[in-house]
């Protein structure tokens, strides 16, 4: 189990070129994945897609990618003669005008504007894809391993919210076995004190005895809630992505909560479904934090 929020970061010097790739990640319902990078690296981006894709398949995914090149290779030096004589032509008039000495320096004029420029050369797409795929993998992999142990961390609480969930379902049904005796022994008591007497009429109490257990049987509703609970149990232990599985599951499970609910004649039953609503509640809350 992975959670959707992570972080991972990769630094790779090669020679005198340098990648640094930040990757972070935010919940989300599908995949969305940025990519900022400098400009000569940006006809990569789909192949930083795809590699991320292969091994995320949900979250809002940000990639950060800088990089540096501290030689000459892949670099050219331009010097705008023409720009620097008008410079230097220039400055000569304005010498003579003003009567100041005229020497100038070759290095002062190198620093006036864009007489001095580096040219970037365009580098081999084969070799800066696989000196920057290399560096991606190692971010990813820390990512990955983030997202993992921030997962096992939820699948745990998630373990032990599921136990009080089905502890509570358990008693329901303790309780629910016992709702038509209780019915029936109060029902002869209360017939008994309106009509002052001990003769009652059996069928018609039967009859009464079958609408209530009728009304308000949740047995077809627990035996559900209890197979949905098994199956989450059976997904929390799957190794695949299962986040969007187990909201619909949570969707289920709640609505059989809420039956259960609204059939309830028993204050214990009412307080047991309130306790599993909130449980469910904490729980759908996390699994939206899951790959």
């Amino acid at each position: 189990m992975n959670s959707m929020t992570g972080f991972g970061r990769a630094k790779l010097e090669i020679d005198t070129r340098e990648y640094t790739i930040e990757i972070k990640s935010v919940n989300h319902k599908y995949s969305d994945i940025t990519v900022k990078a400098p400009r000569n690296l940006l006809y990569l981006e789909d192949k930083i897609r795809k590699s991320v894709l292969n091994k995320i398949s949900r979250g809002k995914i940000d990639i950060y990618i800088t990089y540096a090149n501290y030689g000459i290779e892949g670099r050219n030096v331009i010097i705008n003669k023409e720009l620097a004589k008008a410079y230097i032509e220039e400055l000569k008039k304005l010498a003579e005008e003003t009567e100041i000495e005229g020497k100038i320096r070759v290095t002062e004029i190198s620093k006036l504007p864009d007489v001095l420029n580096v040219q970037e050369l365009d580098e081999s797409e084969d070799l800066q894809w696989k000196e920057l795929s290399q560096c991606l993998d190692m971010a990813l992999e820390n990512f990955i391993q983030m997202r993992h142990s921030e997962g096992e961390k939820i699948k745990q609480d998630l373990i032990e919210r599921l136990d009080k969930v089905e502890k509570n379902v358990n008693e329901i049904y303790t309780l629910s076995s016992r709702l038509v005796e209780d019915y029936i022994v109060k029902l002869e008591q209360r017939v008994n004190e309106l009509l002052k007497t001990e003769v009652v009429d059996q069928s018609r109490l039967a009859q009464e005895i079958v609408i209530y257990a009728d009304k308000c049987s949740i047995e077809e509703e627990l035996t559900r809630l209890k197979s949905h609970t098994s199956q989450f149990r059976e997904m929390i232990k799957d190794e695949k992505p299962v986040g969007k599985k187990m909201d619909f599951l949570m969707q289920e499970m709640n609505r059989e909560t809420n039956t259960i609910g609204s059939k309830s004649v028993s204050l214990d039953i009412t307080n047991l479904v309130v306790d599993i609503k909130t449980i469910l509640e904490d729980i759908r809350e996390q699994i939206q934090n899951i790959e």
